[in-house]
């Protein structure tokens, strides 16, 4: 990647989300205040690693583009908006679990309120930057870059977005669930599944939206994949699985919905 002083706030986001990781994490292992069942600390250490990844992901798509291109003005400030939308985002939440509070569906206070619907906003802004990089990848990819990559940044930047945006949506509204992501069974993450506290006793909306929002890693890569094992049908394979991708993520979405857990038995009462 060319360097500009985009790139650069871009690098330092991940630096500074990899610091907060290793903060928030022996955070948790001193502090032993909980909160849904689980350490206050939990929800911002999956975010940062979450945020950090998405990140990197830009990064790199931003690499593949023509050298005028990545310093072009709408680049450069696409990024270095969406990685001030990260951080803001991500120290609200790590503020939020300093204080014991919640960060998501939590609108107890005038305060908290705006603060919750500031963060949709700063997701959305995210995701739409994340949108301006994957059209421009179709439109001013390097020579190099083989027709499967390309294929699957675009589809991962576009139906990826599309997807989180509507799974996303349907959580912070409240109004499928007034719990924001869970639908019947135990409303605590003690209970469940490791790693992504996914309920094991009820619908959880956050499993269709991990399922959306890393559409816009797994495309690429099978893209990627696909430029080397099938380089005369690159692209096919890319379509196939971003069909699938949207598949799992509209059939878990109604498994949520339905009260049914990811893995398990229990469904809503």
């Amino acid at each position: 990647m060319e360097t500009t002083k985009a790139s650069s706030f871009g690098r330092l986001t991940v630096i500074i989300l990899l610091a907060m990781t290793f903060l928030t994490l022996n955070a948790g292992i001193f502090d032993g205040r909980t909160l849904n069942g689980i350490s206050v600390w939990t929800k911002p250490t999956k975010f940062n690693v979450s945020f950090a990844l998405h990140v990197v992901t830009l990064l790199i798509f931003i690499s593949f583009l023509r050298a005028d291109i990545q310093k072009s003005r709408t680049i450069r400030w696409t990024l270095s908006v969406t990685c001030a939308a990260v951080l803001l985002e991500l120290f609200y939440i790590a503020l939020q679990a300093a204080r014991g509070r919640a960060s998501h569906f939590n609108r107890d206070t005038r305060w908290e309120e705006f603060a919750y619907y500031g963060m949709g906003a700063a997701v959305f802004v995210v995701m739409i930057g994340t949108v301006i990089i994957g059209v421009a990848i179709w439109r001013g990819a390097r020579s190099e870059i083989g027709p499967g990559l390309r294929t699957g940044v675009v589809l991962g930047a576009t139906l990826g977005t599309l997807a989180t945006l509507v799974t996303a949506g349907a959580m912070s509204s409240m109004q499928l669930t007034p719990t924001g992501h869970w639908v019947g069974g135990d409303l605590t993450d003690a209970t469940g599944l490791p790693i992504v506290g996914w309920s094991t006793t009820g619908g959880d909306l956050r499993a269709p939206h991990f399922f959306a929002t890393h559409l816009i890693q797994t495309l690429p890569f099978i893209g990627w994949l696909s430029d080397r094992v099938t380089p005369s049908f690159a692209r096919g394979p890319v379509w196939i699985a971003a069909i699938v991708g949207l598949t799992i993520v509209w059939v878990t979405f109604g498994q949520a919905l339905d009260g049914t857990p990811l893995l398990g038995s229990s469904g809503a009462p």
